[in-house]
């Protein structure tokens, strides 16, 4: 089976934006492929963290794939910084990924703006990380957001450098990305991508109540024709969200909202999305009162260790160190 690598931080709230667009894939694809997921708690703190908040959240994110439906019997789920090598292939990789290939990162350039001196190495840097991260298990697949696979490329890019120096060390990924929930919206700023946290959010464990207040209050328009068109992001976005859970396609959706106006339709979405996200609340609690997280994260780590340092040992043999 092909090999896939994914990575999720452990910064935030984990939402139905990640849900939708990432996670729910990584569980249907389980038979399918080889799958390594991991969660990336270097990449977290490109940004600074409150280290009690963020090992509680490297549990929780943990948690919550699992209760997703992540099989550990299917798919090996462990934590970044507890496999050195992927720190080690990074400065590796630095060394050889010019500069000029960094800077086009747009990703950085959007984090980065407004805080000048302020920005970390890291930051700029973390796509050198993420390819480490991908390179290190001759990944065949990354599934990522369209805003990830710029990141990707560079990976690709760094893997044929070093093998026109070197020979067939690396493999060269592929980025694929699932459409349409890789681009979950803000309920409030429905122009933006969905991110971790505030009323713009849907975390996968909030309340029922909380669930309806944020998309009750959702921004839509004055239009309160619930059709799915593109150009009005409000209505659009919640659709999507609407047409994600439900299973229904949009001309059904379309149909059965015909005669109604914006308030029902959001009641309804609500009780969509709390329906579906109640068995992943009870699942974690289950999960995380049984004490197996540190058991699985553990032996996730010790499954792809060996094959993390054999290919950092034969990327250190081959360009001479040690």
């Amino acid at each position: 089976m092909k090999k896939v690598f994914s990575g999720i931080k452990p910064s935030g709230d984990i939402h139905i934006g990640n849900y939708l667009g990432a996670i729910k894939g990584w569980v249907d694809s389980q038979d399918d492929f080889d799958n390594i997921f991991c969660i990336v708690d270097l990449h977290a703190i490109t940004v600074q963290q409150d280290p009690k908040i963020l090992k509680e959240k490297i549990r929780e994110t943990a948690g919550l794939l699992l209760a997703c439906g992540i099989d550990s019997e299917k798919s090996v789920l462990f934590v970044q910084s507890h496999i050195s090598a992927h720190s080690e292939l990074a400065w590796i990789l630095n060394c050889f990924t010019p500069m000029g290939w960094m800077q086009r990162m747009t990703q950085f350039k959007e984090k980065s703006e407004g805080q000048k001196d302020k920005v970390s190495v890291g930051l700029f840097d973390y796509p050198a990380l993420m390819s480490a991260d991908i390179l290190l298990y001759d990944t065949d697949i990354v599934p990522v957001g369209e805003d990830q696979t710029q990141h990707v490329e560079l990976a690709r890019d760094i893997a044929k450098r070093f093998n026109s120096i070197y020979g067939q060390v690396f493999n060269v990924p592929k980025a694929v990305v699932t459409k349409p929930g890789a681009r979950i919206m803000g309920l409030q700023k429905p122009e933006n991508k969905m991110s971790k946290g505030g009323s713009d959010t849907i975390g996968l464990l909030d309340s029922a109540d909380d669930i309806r207040k944020k998309i009750a209050s959702a921004v839509t328009d004055s239009d309160n024709e619930i059709k799915f068109d593109s150009n009005r992001a409000g209505i659009y976005n919640l659709l999507t969200i609407y047409e994600l859970f439900s299973g229904l396609d949009q001309g059904e959706i379309e149909k059965k909202f015909a005669e109604k106006g914006y308030a029902d339709f959001k009641k309804d979405l609500a009780e969509v999305v709390v329906v579906d996200l109640e068995p992943i609340r009870e699942k974690y609690n289950d999960i995380k009162e049984s004490g197996e997280i540190e058991k699985i994260l553990e032996k996730g780590a010790d499954k792809v260790r060996p094959i993390a340092e054999k290919k950092l040992k034969e990327v250190k043999n081959i360009i001479g160190l040690g």
